[in-house]
C-alpha cells in the first residue's frame, strides 16, 4: 500500500511540471497562430527549434564554454563563501566588520564590476569564472551564517561534554545544520550563475560562448536564434537546479525519513564515539 502511495506521488510529482510545460507551448502556440503575432516579435516553437538545428555546430561549442564558465565560478563562488562564512562565524569581530563590506559589494551592479575586471583580468576565462563566483559568493555566506547561527547552544555543550573537541563537534553538530539553507542558496545561485555567465560573455569574451552567440543574433534581428539560445539557456539553469537538488537528497536524508533506513542501522557510526566511554554509575556508589 505504502509503495503505491509512493508511486502515486512520484507520477504526480512528474506529471505536473510536464502539464506545466505543456501549458506555457499551448500559450506560445496560441500567440503566434491564433493571435498572430509577427515572427520577428514572437518566433514560433518549430522556428526555435529550427534555429537550433541550424547553428548547432555553434551553439554546442558556445554550450562547453558557457557550461566551464558556470561550473569552475560555482565552485569557486560556494567553496570561497562556505569558508569565509565559517571564520566569520567564530569571531563577532569579524562579523561585524566583514558584513557590512558583504552588503556594500552586492549593491555594485555585476555589469560595472565585469568593466573593471576586464581591466585587470584581461579577456580571458578567469574574468567570467570570478563574475560568476560573485553571483554565487554572498548567498552562499548569508545562508551559512544563518545556519551556523542557529545551532542549539545546549547541543554543542552537551557534545563537548562527551569529550567531543571543537573539529568533532563543527562536523557532528555545527556543520549540519548549515546543509539545508547551504542547499537552498545553491539553488538559488544555480539560475543567477548562469546569467552571470552570460553578463562576462558580453563583458569579456574572445573565445565565444552562448552569451556572445545571444548577442551576435540579437543584432542580426533574428529572434528565432535569439529564443533558440534563451532556451538552451534555460535548460542548462533547469539541469543544475535539479542536480543540485538530487545532491541535496543524498547528504541530507533525514529531511525524507522520519526514522532511520534499515540499511543504515547497521553501519550505523556513533555521532560522538566518546559516548562509548561513558560508563554508568554502579549501584553501590548511588546508594553511598
Amino acid at each position: 500500500m505504502n509503495r503505491r502511495r509512493h508511486q502515486d506521488r512520484l507520477w504526480t510529482r512528474l506529471a505536473v511540471p510536464v502539464l506545466a510545460v505543456l501549458a506555457v507551448l499551448a500559450v506560445w502556440l496560441l500567440l503566434v497562430h491564433g493571435a498572430g503575432v509577427a515572427p520577428y516579435v514572437l518566433p514560433s516553437p518549430s522556428a526555435t527549434v529550427h534555429a537550433i538545428a541550424d547553428d548547432w555546430d555553434v551553439l554546442s561549442q558556445g554550450i562547453v564554454i558557457t557550461g566551464e564558465e558556470f561550473v569552475l565560478g560555482f565552485l569557486l563562488g560556494t567553496v570561497t563563501g562556505f569558508v569565509l562564512a565559517v571564520f566569520m562565524a567564530q569571531s563577532r569581530w569579524v562579523l561585524r566588520a566583514l558584513y557590512p563590506l558583504l552588503i556594500a559589494s552586492q549593491a555594485v551592479p555585476i555589469i560595472a564590476i565585469g568593466a573593471a575586471l576586464v581591466i585587470w583580468l584581461g579577456f580571458g576565462l578567469t574574468p567570467k569564472v570570478v563574475i560568476v563566483g560573485l553571483i554565487v559568493f554572498f548567498p552562499v555566506v548569508v545562508n551559512v551564517l544563518d545556519g551556523l547561527a542557529s545551532v542549539d547552544e545546549d547541543s554543542i555543550s552537551l557534545a563537548r561534554s562527551m569529550g567531543g573537541g571543537p573539529w568533532r563537534t563543527f562536523r557532528t553538530v555545527r556543520l549540519p545544520a548549515t546543509y539545508t539553507p547551504l542547499f537552498s542558496a545553491l539553488k538559488m545561485s544555480a539560475t543567477f550563475s548562469v546569467t552571470g555567465a552570460v553578463i562576462g560573455e558580453q563583458t569579456a569574451s574572445s573565445t565565444g560562448g552562448l552569451g556572445v552567440y545571444l548577442t551576435q543574433q540579437q543584432s542580426r534581428l533574428n529572434t528565432a536564434g535569439v529564443f533558440g539560445d534563451i532556451v538552451l539557456l534555460a535548460a542548462m539553469g533547469i539541469i543544475a537546479f535539479a542536480l543540485i537538488a538530487v545532491l541535496e537528497t543524498v547528504v541530507t536524508p533525514w529531511r525524507r525519513h522520519s526514522s532511520v533506513p534499515r540499511r543504515w542501522r547497521a553501519s550505523a557510526v556513533p555521532v560522538l564515539p566518546a559516548l562509548d566511554t561513558v560508563q554508568p554509575a554502579s549501584t553501590s556508589e548511588g546508594a553511598r
